[in-house]
């Protein structure tokens, strides 16, 4: 990951990235407690534990790091947003061609959850709404079938 380049993110998102640090940490700790007490044993089949829990601490301690360069480098979205235009932070109201609404907000790829109404500013949809203003028809597809939403509301 590249920690020179800033990160912008809700205050969920920002919330939800202290929360899985402070859950790794916790986990690291759990394990490394672990092994020091596989430590005092010898018989064989603890040391093939031990070596499976040396190999969860080191997957750990690498998400970890990611983690906290991702929150070293993250910053809350502005809190002034231009209206008019979609940018990232806005949270739009979309309405498709059978009149059906929905709603995003336009957040950095290491939050996005679309099912969760936060979609990556760098996925097709994101993509084409960034720069948009209200009354736009925003298209988009995979070659096989083209999707088209109504952009009705940004905030």
């Amino acid at each position: 990951m590249n920690t020179t380049e800033t990160i912008y993110l809700s205050k969920k998102g920002m919330k939800e990235l202290k929360k899985d640090v402070s859950h790794l940490e916790r986990d690291r700790q759990q394990t490394l407690h672990m092994i020091r007490d596989m430590d005092k044993v010898d018989g064989h089949e603890e040391r093939f534990d031990r070596i499976e829990k040396l190999a969860q601490l080191e997957s750990i301690e690498s998400e970890l790091a990611d983690k906290k360069a991702y929150l070293a480098s993250a910053q809350p979205f502005p809190r002034k947003r231009d209206a008019l235009k979609v940018a990232l932070g806005s949270v739009v109201d979309l309405v498709d061609t059978t009149g059906r609404m929905v709603r995003y907000t336009i957040v950095d790829s290491i939050e996005a959850n679309p099912s969760d109404g936060r979609i990556s500013a760098k996925s097709p949809l994101g993509q084409n709404l960034i720069g948009k203003t209200i009354e736009d028809t925003i298209k988009w597809g995979n070659g096989i079938r083209a999707n088209q939403l109504q952009l009705v509301k940004i905030t």
